[in-house]
């Protein structure tokens, strides 16, 4: 890809998002071009992505210029934004994100306000909670909440010692590490005691989908934050069968289940003896499924 000719933000910016547009359409690919180029172009030059626009009229030196063109042909390549820029926004918190981590998406959102939907029905967001977030990868559910909870404490494990590295440094970033630990662990076969909130955004890809994704997800996510099994569901089942020792008097568990999982899972929750109620993403899918003991509230 050869650089455009220009001197000015906004020209560069724009001739940018066309390279994108098209190669997109070629391919049959979904992207957001114009979002994706200002992201690139203003993490190149310097500046805050917000702001960008009020640049368009400044020159680009030609430093920084190679260093947008080469940004964008990595995003021509496939990878994802967030792992080129190496950050990523969720629930207003800047990420830091790595090759061990998945890039933490909005629909995951819909967990965290889950779990502060069920703490205002109960007025229980001033109590000093204890949190679990089994395979946090960036450490993104488990950081959202302390920052809603200053009251809360969290743990969070991961088997991937260089994710546990990014979480841990997030944490310490956003000023909430006092309130965090990270812990190496398969699940949570290494942790003891209960907890009021157990969370987990799990592998829930069908083995045999993963190459069927798109190529943001096939290439760049690590298969083991994807990787479900044969049907989807083989990280659920571990973390269910553990999960009475891990949960305290009421308890509550939030998974994010994928599309079309949460009959199954609600038949493996019960086997277990638990009661399931689902919360539905902006878009309407069953996106979190709530397990808590049953009778307990």
């Amino acid at each position: 890809m050869s650089a455009p000719v220009t001197a000015r933000i906004g020209a560069l910016r724009r001739q940018l998002a066309c390279m994108l547009e098209k190669r997109f359409a070629s391919e049959g690919r979904q992207g957001t071009a114009a979002l994706d180029a200002r992201l690139l172009l203003a993490d190149a030059i310097g500046v805050e992505a917000a702001g960008l626009a009020l640049h368009d009229d400044e020159p680009v030196d030609a430093v920084a210029q190679a260093r947008a063109i080469a940004s964008v042909e990595r995003r021509l390549a496939g990878e994802p934004v967030a792992r080129i820029i190496g950050r990523q926004e969720f629930w207003g918190l800047e990420l830091e994100i790595g090759s061990d981590v998945l890039v933490p998406r909005p629909d995951t959102e819909t967990l965290v306000e889950a779990v502060l939907a069920r703490l205002d029905s109960e007025g229980r967001r001033g109590e000093p909670l204890k949190l679990l977030d089994i395979g946090t990868g960036s450490g993104a559910i488990l950081l959202a909440l302390l920052a809603e909870l200053p009251t809360a404490i969290g743990t969070a494990t991961d088997c991937a010692v260089g994710a546990l590295m990014i979480a841990r440094d997030n944490a310490r970033r956003l000023g909430l590490a006092h309130r965090a630990r990270f812990v190496a662990s398969n699940w949570a076969t290494a942790m003891g005691g209960r907890f009021d909130f157990v969370l987990a955004n799990p592998p829930y890809v069908e083995s045999g989908v993963i190459a069927t994704l798109q190529i943001e997800v096939r290439e760049f996510d690590p298969r083991i934050a994807l990787d479900g099994g044969a049907d989807g569901l083989d990280s659920y089942r571990a973390i269910l069968s553990d999960l009475d020792r891990l949960l305290a008097k009421r308890g509550r568990c939030f998974f994010e289940i994928g599309f079309g999982q949460a009959g199954l899972l609600t038949e493996l929750a019960g086997n277990c003896g638990f009661s399931t109620r689902l919360h539905h993403d902006i878009g309407g899918i069953a996106r979190v499924m709530e397990i808590g003991r049953v009778g307990d509230g």
